[in-house]
């Protein structure tokens, strides 16, 4: 279950709309109500956290979803987007992630959610990380 305080517009999510899954964006935040605005690819609807999951980073998020380049190396991949640089070793191993921006460096030793990387990436470079196709809405 996610943290309401967690979430920003645009961050990616999982929506379960009566056992259906969905991949969604958030819209906005009612910290009021305790709600959240999800376009879920079909419609804005509002949906409680308990609705709400996290998707987890993996390459074809970070490639297709939030823009990033690939670039191999011997033993690990780099993902770049401008100068912020997130690095996974061992085969793809994405619970063991690496990133920095300039001279702000993190490592994580656990598996993060797409909304979470969303949020560092702001936290560090004060710039938003756009869903691909989402950044001028």
């Amino acid at each position: 279950m996610l943290k309401l305080s967690e979430l920003k517009t645009n961050d990616l999510v999982l929506v379960n709309e009566d056992g259906t899954i969905r991949e969604g964006r958030v819209v906005e935040v009612n910290h009021t109500d305790n709600k959240v605005l999800v376009d879920n690819g079909v419609q804005d609807f509002w949906y409680t956290k308990d609705a709400l999951t996290g998707i987890l980073i993996n390459d074809t998020i970070l490639m297709n979803k939030l823009g990033f380049e690939k670039q191999l190396e011997d033993g690990f991949v780099k993902y770049k987007k401008d100068a912020f640089r997130l690095v996974v070793k061992d085969n793809y191993d994405f619970s063991h992630i690496d990133m920095w921006y300039r001279e702000d460096r993190r490592s994580f030793n656990t598996h993060l959610a797409t909304h979470t990387l969303q949020n560092l990436f702001y936290d560090m470079t004060k710039i938003h990380l756009e869903p691909v196709g989402m950044e001028h809405e």
